[in-house]
């Protein structure tokens, strides 16, 4: 039997069942459950890397995402408040769409 270790989705025990298969899970204390949904996030963020296409690329994206609205729940917060501050940085500092790389700057 496969062992996987890993934080699923809600549903997936579901899918696991209608398969008639046989498998094990537990429900992690919070602090267990932040570490498995950062660990999850660079799981993510490594299948967007490897994409080769707009379609699995936005697939990823949403994965990302997903994970994102339940970190910020676990910091007490919700998706419209991460996005505030997302506007206030952009409006502050600016955000990636002049595609600006910077290479250097002077020491004085």
């Amino acid at each position: 039997m496969p062992v996987y270790n890993k934080l699923v989705r809600d549903r997936i025990p579901e899918v696991i069942e209608k398969t008639g298969k046989k498998f094990t899970t537990r429900i992690l204390e919070n602090e267990e459950y932040i570490k498995e949904l950062k660990t999850k996030s660079f799981e993510e963020l490594n299948e967007y890397i490897d994409t080769e296409n707009d379609k699995d690329a936005v697939e990823e994206l949403a994965d990302l995402l997903e994970i994102i609205h339940a970190l910020a729940e676990c910091h007490g917060a919700n998706i419209d408040q991460v996005e505030q501050v997302r506007k206030e940085k952009a409006e502050k500092r600016g955000g990636f769409k002049d595609k600006i790389f910077l290479i250097e700057v002077e020491d004085e």
